[in-house]
């Protein structure tokens, strides 16, 4: 089970058990899968909107899950706008509708984003938005940029849609706005950002347990010169520094997600830390499952080379390593 060491609440408990169970029954599940058999389409939405009211804790144990399944990408961006529209207006129109997954929303934000557009005085929106994760099917976005959260219709007049398919195989779209109306939110933008970031965290945690779990059995299964390969101390140090990394990333990702969740102060180095953390151990990690594997580490029948792909986009995903270094050691 991918797992964060955290201070969980019965509820808490068994949501983590009930993803468990459902990606061990189902290898990679959708998002009717998601909303219809476990309702995670409301985790994020208060209870009087019919939603679970969970937080950052909740999205962790679920991303941490779902990130070996490869099924997070789009349910995170989806979470994420859920948990703006749900602190600023929970009795919204289309509530119901995103509790039970019939209304997909999406984040257009730095977090979520290779590029973002730009709102002008008038509360109009100009520009494209490159790469927007979950943004193929969402039928309602919320752009937290420019200090401020806008919530925008998917038909809204002036605003197209070019979905992508992404090298990790989950779908994006470039959102080009050309004058579009959108409507203000109360709120901090850096709220739902710092939640999608926290959240690849915890999906790379649970990513990266799996495939070091998935590495000590391939080396014990495999024999040369009549022993087991998890024998030859060379491998086992690799595979111990494989450990290490990712323990590393699992503590920090923990502590910005408890930081996040309890408002604490310093909650954007904490966040800054797990994002470096997770740089460095996606490297470590992941290049040492495929050379351990040896040739068959990237073919097509191993799971093992799309979870590699999904791990470098998170990685690549959550910032600059050179910058978020200069954040955090400034000369």
């Amino acid at each position: 089970m991918a797992s964060l060491d955290l201070d969980l609440s019965d509820e808490q408990v068994q949501l983590r058990d009930a993803v468990h169970r459902l990606v061990a029954a189902i290898e990679r599940p959708d998002w009717q899968d998601l909303t219809h058999k476990l309702g995670l389409g409301g985790l994020t939405l208060p209870e009087v909107a019919g939603g679970f009211g969970g937080g950052m804790i909740a999205v962790a144990l679920v991303m941490a899950e779902l990130g070996p399944a490869l099924a997070g990408a789009d349910w995170l961006s989806h979470a994420a706008a859920c948990a703006a529209i749900g602190a600023a207006e929970p009795d919204h129109p289309l509530a119901g509708a995103l509790v039970e997954g019939r209304v997909r929303a999406a984040l257009i934000g730095p977090a979520s984003a290779a590029s973002l557009p730009h709102v002008r005085d008038d509360d109009r929106i100009e520009g494209t938005a490159g790469l927007v994760a979950g943004g193929a099917e969402a039928a309602l976005f919320v752009l937290a940029a420019d200090g401020g959260l806008f919530v925008v219709d998917s038909d809204a007049a002036g605003l197209t849609r070019e979905p992508r398919k992404m090298l990790d195989g989950s779908l994006a779209a470039d959102l080009h706005f050309a004058g579009v109306v959108a409507r203000p939110l109360t709120g901090r933008a850096g709220a739902p950002n710092a939640m999608v970031r926290a959240g690849r965290c915890a999906e790379a945690v649970g990513l990266m347990q799996r495939m070091v779990a998935d590495t000590a059995a391939f080396l014990n299964q495999r024999r040369q010169f009549g022993a087991p390969i998890a024998s030859f101390q060379v491998l086992r140090h690799r595979l111990a520094d494989m450990q290490l990394a990712a323990l590393q990333a699992q503590a920090l990702t923990e502590a910005a997600v408890i930081a996040i969740e309890c408002a604490e102060h310093g909650e954007a180095l904490a966040l800054d830390s797990a994002r470096l953390a997770i740089h460095d151990a996606a490297r470590v990690v992941g290049e040492g499952a495929v050379q351990l594997h040896g040739a068959m580490g990237l073919t097509e029948e191993l799971s093992l080379g799309a979870r590699f792909k999904r791990l470098l986009a998170i990685s690549a995903g959550l910032g600059d390593e050179a910058g978020l270094i200069r954040q955090l050691a400034p000369v």
